[in-house]
C-alpha cells in the first residue's frame, strides 16, 4: 500500500458518493494506469434500468477490456470503494486487471446490506475468486474500511 493507493481509493469512494447523490447505489470505481492516472471512473449502474449485474467495476471493467489490451491493464490498477464481488472480480479476472484495491470488504458489506433484494451481497473475497485463477492478481484491502463503510449509512 502506498499514499497514492490511499489517494485514488478515496478518489473512488467519491464516485461513490455521486452516484448516491445521483439516486443509485453508493460503489465507484476507477482505473488507474501504470504511472498512477486517473483511465476511467465509474458509479454504480444499477438504476435507471433496474440492472442487477450493473456494478460499477463490473461496468469499468467492460468498458476498460474494449478499450485497453490485456497487456496493458496487467499494470493498471483497479481502485474500488468496496471489495469486488465474484461477477466484478471475474470480469477483472478476465479483462487482464493486475491489481486490485478496495475499501470495504464483501463480509462487512454484507453485514450492512443485510438482505436487501437489490444487494443480495455474496460474503466471497475476491482473493478467493482470483486464486482460483490461472494468473496472479495482486489485491490490497480492505482499506480505510470504515470511511468506506460510512458511504452506506441509511441506504440499506
Amino acid at each position: 500500500m502506498t499514499d497514492r493507493d490511499l489517494t485514488l481509493l478515496r478518489q473512488s469512494f467519491d464516485v461513490a458518493r455521486r452516484a448516491l447523490e445521483s439516486g443509485t447505489h453508493p460503489f465507484g470505481a476507477l482505473l488507474a494506469g501504470p504511472d498512477g492516472e486517473v483511465l476511467m471512473e465509474q458509479g454504480n449502474a444499477y438504476l435507471p434500468d433496474h440492472d442487477m449485474t450493473g456494478h460499477a467495476e463490473r461496468v469499468l471493467m467492460t468498458r476498460a477490456s474494449t478499450t485497453y489490451t490485456p497487456d496493458f491493464l496487467a499494470g493498471c490498477t483497479l481502485y474500488t470503494s468496496a471489495e469486488p464481488c465474484a461477477m466484478c472480480a471475474g470480469a477483472a479476472y478476465w479483462a487482464g486487471i493486475g491489481r486490485v484495491v478496495y475499501g470495504l470488504s464483501e463480509h462487512r458489506l454484507k453485514q450492512l446490506t443485510g438482505d436487501h433484494p437489490e444487494n443480495p451481497t455474496l460474503d466471497l473475497p475476491c482473493r478467493v475468486v482470483f486464486g482460483s485463477g490461472q494468473r496472479a492478481v495482486e489485491v490490497v484491502g480492505p482499506l480505510l474500511e470504515d470511511e468506506a463503510a460510512a458511504l452506506h449509512d441509511g441506504v440499506w
